[in-house]
């Protein structure tokens, strides 16, 4: 049913995928899925926000967040598991379904909070807006 699996995970937050990690790997063995790990780097290089960082800043923030999504990767994703790296920039929402659409996954499983925390409450609505307009299935894990 299942060829290719998406899991956005925010790498500074573990509620972002420390429920929904065990289910994705869990879909993947079921169905011999591949795995695509999804890290959104927020996009730098608006003219406003640019201007406040050095010239080389989003390439290195890019190869720092490259290394440490394949550390997570290493320690967290099962070796039977084919899985896959994928940094995008952008706003958080818009930038998970122009992955999805562009790696061709047949489902997304992220995570979904209630705290109040400015992290979870940021993940909320991203979450939202990835249902409404993805065009492949999301699976919300609570």
């Amino acid at each position: 049913m299942y060829q290719k699996i998406m899991l956005p995970v925010d790498l500074n937050e573990e509620a972002s995928w420390a429920k929904a990690l065990p289910t994705a790997v869990a879909l993947c063995r079921s169905f011999g899925a591949s795995l695509h790990v999804v890290t959104v780097l927020p996009d730098y290089r608006m003219p406003l926000v640019g201007s406040y960082f050095p010239k080389d800043f989003a390439q290195k923030a890019h190869e720092a967040i490259t290394e440490a999504q394949h550390e997570f990767i290493r320690d967290h994703v099962p070796e039977d598991i084919t899985a896959q790296s994928v940094i995008v920039d952008g706003s958080p929402w818009e930038a998970i379904v122009k992955a999805a659409k562009k790696l061709e996954v047949d489902l997304i499983v992220m995570a979904s909070h209630n705290k109040r925390k400015f992290a979870d409450y940021v993940l909320g609505p991203n979450a939202e807006h990835v249902v409404h307009h993805s065009k492949v299935s999301v699976m919300i894990v609570r």
